[in-house]
């Protein structure tokens, strides 16, 4: 396999805008979970990342990480459609939260696995000011969302859940074309 950079920019651009442009909505969705839930969510997150890190020798190669970012994607596209099917009901807030713990988990790996892949500096300078671009966008975005759509804050999140699933669509497209199969 081999990163194609263009699409790639596209996707941690696009990846960035859902990341800024969801972010308020995790303070309305997570309402009914209990405060214990978030020490019990740390705790397996950390011990997952242990996990993950104590196999960066299996895991640290561009196979891997097209899987694993994939893996995320869907996991991502799976809480935004579990959302939108169930909003507001215990078991979705608790499948939402412990789907983001998942991906948190792969994060780190996904940041040094990324950099290991691209390892060119101009490239990498490419990749964060996609990532910061989008993400100020998204938060922008998200201002103007909340500003414009009425409502109460729990129907204005549903409303914007039909956003994030369009981007999520296109962040899964982009990534599976930011890479290369070699024949």
């Amino acid at each position: 396999m081999r990163l194609r950079l263009r699409p790639y920019l596209r996707y941690k651009l696009l990846n960035s805008l859902f990341t800024g442009l969801s972010v308020g909505s995790i303070f309305v969705i997570y309402q009914p979970l209990q405060p214990s839930i978030y020490s019990v969510g740390g705790i397996l997150l950390a011990l997952g990342m242990l996990i993950i890190a104590k196999f960066y020798d299996l895991l640290l190669n561009i196979r891997r990480y097209f899987e694993i970012g994939l893996l995320v994607e869907l996991v991502m596209l799976a809480l935004v459609s579990i959302f939108l099917l169930r909003p507001y009901t215990y078991m979705s807030a608790l499948l939402v939260y412990g789907g983001y713990q998942l991906t948190f988990m792969f994060g780190a790996y996904l940041v040094r696995g990324e950099t290991l892949i691209v390892q060119k500096s101009k490239a990498l300078a490419k990749i964060d000011i996609a990532k910061q671009i989008g993400y100020l966008a998204g938060m922008v975005g998200s201002f103007l969302f909340y500003q414009v759509v009425d409502g109460n804050k729990e129907s204005q999140v549903y409303k914007l859940h039909f956003i994030l699933l369009a981007l999520e669509v296109a962040i899964i497209w982009f990534f599976i074309h930011s890479f290369e199969r070699r024949r």
